[in-house]
């Protein structure tokens, strides 16, 4: 590090922080200056690094400010300096730079859309990508003349790098899918602005050529956080088997589909005998049409209780987003256990009633079986467990 006059640190996400405290720790007084953005309460005391919290999902005026700052410490490192990256799940939102003629009112009202219609991650960052002066590798761009290198936390599955954070350091040589196609997939194409369908069409196939001096680095993901899990059951006695890291669909026929798994296992119809732990990573999407409040692991949840209402052994089922939120709650999650239909049906709680409506929050803050964990700090997806115990 000592051929560089300054290192700089920027970047952005709901587990940025702790990774900015890291590289203090790492590099103390080497660090020149820099800026990270983060969610809401998702901030830590840091010295040399500044923080701005600003809006997740919906990106406000403070994703804004952060963004334009992000940039101008970019736009000053010299060709001698280092610059480092730091991006974690939520930074689509968390720093942005919007081209001249889109408002934010604009964006809000295309992430609102998009959050409710079902599609996935992969998908929504797509259509943000080319609407952003930060992401789809400009950031790289504006940085050019520095050395970058940026570590990655990643929340989507397969890792993509183009993806998290909508790739701010990764330079696009292609769009793999039109983002009008997107829109057009979910009937959004009529609702956005004109502006926005403007400068879709305006991209359309464009792609730089241009390759800068950047090193991507994923340090952490879904597997690292299952595997880690798996070690805790297996010292707990459980036999395990870590299904996948890359679980996505909606959260109802995922429900479905891990109800049959359990029904397996306790009738013994799995090689998995009990008690046997059955994790699995990823990330599901709701397509939203109530009016209710939750998340689409509390939906998850709710759907499988629902499915599995008839069962009287014991087992415990749990799904949770690593980031310490569900959809726009305080909650990480939901659990349910082979007692608790019954217990929801004492309270006189219908079930498939607030499924109808989207409001898995309620139901399961009735029921006392919210998993409420506050700012975890970090986002690699969500976990999901199956527990079945020895009958």
């Amino acid at each position: 590090l000592s051929k560089f006059d300054n290192i700089y640190v920027v970047g952005g996400g709901k587990g940025a922080a702790p990774m900015a405290k890291a590289l203090e720790d790492l590099l103390g007084k080497r660090i020149t200056g820099g800026l990270i953005a983060v969610k809401y309460g998702h901030g830590l005391p840091l010295r040399k690094i500044q923080i701005r919290e600003a809006g997740h999902p919906i990106p406000d005026k403070n994703s804004l400010l952060a963004g334009e700052n992000i940039l101008k410490i970019g736009k000053n490192a010299g060709k001698n300096d280092l610059v480092i990256v730091l991006i974690t799940g939520g930074g689509s939102a968390l720093m942005e730079a919007l081209p001249s003629h889109i408002t934010l009112q604009n964006i809000i009202d295309l992430n609102e859309m998009m959050l409710n219609c079902g599609a996935s991650i992969t998908e929504i960052n797509t259509v943000r990508k080319v609407l952003s002066q930060i992401k789809g590798g400009k950031l790289a761009e504006k940085i050019y003349t520095a050395r970058i290198i940026t570590l990655i936390l990643s929340d989507i599955i397969g890792d993509p790098l183009e993806m998290i954070a909508s790739g701010p350091t990764v330079i696009d040589k292609k769009l793999t899918e039109s983002p009008l196609n997107i829109l057009k997939k979910y009937n959004l194409h009529d609702k956005v602005s004109d502006s926005i369908i403007t400068i879709l069409q305006e991209q359309a196939g464009t792609h730089t050529t241009i390759n800068y001096d950047v090193k991507n680095y994923v340090i952490g993901n879904n597997l690292i956080a299952l595997k880690t899990a798996e070690d805790t059951a297996k010292k707990a006695g459980y036999h395990t088997l870590i299904l996948t890291d890359q679980i996505e669909g909606e959260s109802r026929e995922i429900a479905k589909m891990l109800s049959g798994i359990t029904k397996s296992i306790i009738n013994n119809k799995l090689s998995i005998s009990p008690p046997a732990c059955i994790l699995l990573g990823g990330e599901t999407t709701v397509a939203v049409k109530g009016n209710g409040k939750g998340g689409r692991n509390q939906e998850m949840v709710l759907a499988k209780l629902i499915a599995m209402q008839e069962v009287e052994k014991p087992f415990y089922f749990c799904s949770i987003g690593t980031d310490g939120t569900d959809g726009p709650t305080d909650a990480a999650g939901a659990w349910i256990d082979h007692n608790s239909f019954k217990k929801a049906k004492n309270k006189k709680l219908d079930a498939e009633e607030y499924l109808k409506n989207n409001d898995s929050y309620h139901f399961f803050n009735k029921l006392g079986q919210l998993i409420k964990t506050g700012p975890t700090r970090t986002n690699v997806m969500d976990l999901i467990f199956i527990l079945v115990e020895r009958l």
